[in-house]
């Protein structure tokens, strides 16, 4: 796909059915579109004399059918290069689809409600966002319409994202069970009036401005509305929008309102910032976590994202549990914002990463991850690992932190939760990579194991495993014995012999501590070849 363009199937379904319809699509609906404007009769006069290339996308407004049809007729005989590739219009009779099709541009009927004043932001917005994307692909330039695609997802319902004076931003797919609340809003029409004021006489539109708590709406048969749940969403300047989840043909989950709250704390973001902000945004917040090189300018990505700069944080590395697959990021981003709004997270190659500044507790932190994880599973069918580092002095050790813990997803030790931090695994870590160090260099190789191994496999005997346990139980006969399920006396024989045929003294110290790091070298690269 060319850089900042979406396809006109992804545009349709963004938009809604209650909005639009593709009725012509001459060369397919993955024609792609990266441009947009509004057009009107007498541009259709005057012959388009755009200054640039033609718009991908013509808005005709106030265009009748007679008009559409000529103008498409013209269009016909002219170059490829100098069509639109789409048209978005209200008038789409018989004559104006076939003319269409004559001409190989797609036509995409809009409803005769539906406002244009409406319609062309939502389709700018759109535009942006997949420039944005192009230019950063990152967690945190994620698209009102993602985010509302995401909830109703994950909230179950269909959601409406507004701004603080109700004009609807974005929203969710529709289906039969959308009311006509959510239909008049999608296309730009206010909400049925008795319905507003039964809102305010509630006290709705005052609890949002007063509280980040999630509203439960309920069904109003009278006016044909549906169960809604509603969230404030609240910026440094007090209350920028609402976030509005009106029930469907199936209840809502069960964390519907702790979903709602992350979303809140997402949107207010996305709606802070200017349009250009998030692009610059991400590659500072990749930077803070040690990506593409370079350092980061703390106090200014501090003082922009209001972030403390120095006060413990924790940073979370999540990882696939096998190949071929990434974190899910977007989800990843709702949850943790739910758990705290300055949340950041970013995504790095199959990874992801969450930064939780000022957190209070570290078991708090801890116990929240194992429950993401088990969230991921059970829900979405996606198996992580999670390695934690905490606590992180400041901002400006942020990078250090991310580079720990790769250091333990890197590594195969992991607990049966499949989640860790870096204290827990220290040990695990450092011998993995000692272990590495050794294996890269056949100097540091022992022959003597080999010895040991090759008198096994000639012998049909199990000394290098039996003395690799003993080690291992420090000595312990008895419990090694016990591991192994043999007698003691037939360890102590086997460790003897071991110890003959190497030519070690298992009573040295420093003969144990090596061999022991030389029989588990032995045992993981058997491991790696599937023996």
């Amino acid at each position: 796909m060319g850089t900042g363009a979406i396809t006109l199937r992804e545009l349709v379904a963004a938009l809604d059915s209650a909005v639009v319809g593709l009725l012509e699509a001459p060369h397919g609906d993955l024609v792609e579109v990266a441009t947009a404007a509004l057009v009107e009769g007498a541009d259709l006069a005057a012959d388009g004399d755009w200054p640039a290339a033609v718009p991908d996308l013509h808005l005709h407004v106030g265009v009748g059918a007679a008009e559409a049809e000529r103008w498409f007729a013209d269009l016909a005989r002219r170059a490829p290069r100098d069509r639109p590739r789409a048209v978005m219009a209200k008038s789409v009779g018989a004559g104006v689809r076939t003319a269409a099709r004559a001409a190989g541009v797609a036509l995409v009927a809009v409803h005769p409600l539906a406002r244009w004043d409406s319609v062309l932001p939502v389709v700018h917005r759109l535009l942006d966002g997949s420039r944005r994307q192009a230019a950063a692909p990152d967690l945190a330039a994620t698209d009102l319409f993602d985010l509302a695609r995401i909830v109703a997802r994950d909230a179950g319902g269909m959601v409406s994202i507004e701004d603080a004076q109700s004009r609807v931003l974005a929203y969710s797919a529709s289906d039969a069970s959308a009311d006509e609340l959510r239909r008049l809003s999608i296309l730009g029409r206010q909400g049925p009036r008795d319905y507003l004021r039964a809102l305010r006489e509630w006290g709705v539109f005052d609890r949002i401005r007063a509280s980040d708590e999630v509203i439960d709406v309920p069904a109003h048969p009278e006016l044909r509305t549906e169960r809604r749940l509603v969230v404030g969403i609240r910026g440094q300047a007090g209350v920028l929008g609402s976030i509005w989840l009106q029930q469907g043909d199936r209840p809502f989950s069960p964390d519907a309102e702790e979903v709602l709250r992350g979303a809140a704390a997402i949107a207010a973001h996305a709606i802070a910032r200017s349009l250009a902000a998030p692009s610059t945004e991400a590659a500072q917040v990749q930077r803070l976590f040690g990506a593409g090189g370079g350092g980061v300018d703390v106090p200014s990505l501090a003082a922009a994202l209001h972030l403390p700069q120095t006060g413990a944080a924790a940073v979370i590395g999540l990882a696939p549990h096998g190949p071929g697959s990434a974190v899910p990021g977007s989800s990843l981003r709702l949850l943790a914002s739910a758990l705290r709004p300055d949340a950041l997270v970013t995504a790095l190659g199959e990874r992801a990463y969450v930064l939780l500044p000022g957190y209070t507790s570290a078991a708090a932190v801890t116990a929240w991850t194992r429950r993401l994880v088990a969230e991921f599973e059970t829900r979405r069918a996606c198996v992580l690992r999670a390695a934690i580092a905490l606590p992180v002095p400041d901002l400006g050790a942020v990078a250090a932190a991310r580079t720990e813990v790769d250091r333990v997803l890197d590594g195969a030790a992991f607990p049966a939760d499949r989640v860790t931090t870096l204290a827990e695994s220290r040990t695990a870590v450092l011998l993995g990579e000692v272990l590495d160090l050794v294996a890269e260099h056949p100097e540091l190789r022992d022959p003597r194991v080999d010895a040991l191994t090759a008198h096994d496999r000639d012998h049909g005997a199990n000394l290098a495993r039996s003395t690799a346990v003993f080690l291992a139980h420090h000595g312990d006969v008895r419990a090694a014995a016990t591991a192994l399920a043999v007698h003691p006396n037939t360890l102590r024989y086997r460790v003897r012999r071991a110890a003959e045929v190497i030519g070690v003294d298992l009573t040295d110290p420093a003969d144990r501590l090596l061999l022991e790091l030389q029989l588990a070298l032995r045992d993981r690269t058997w491991l790696s070849r599937g023996r």
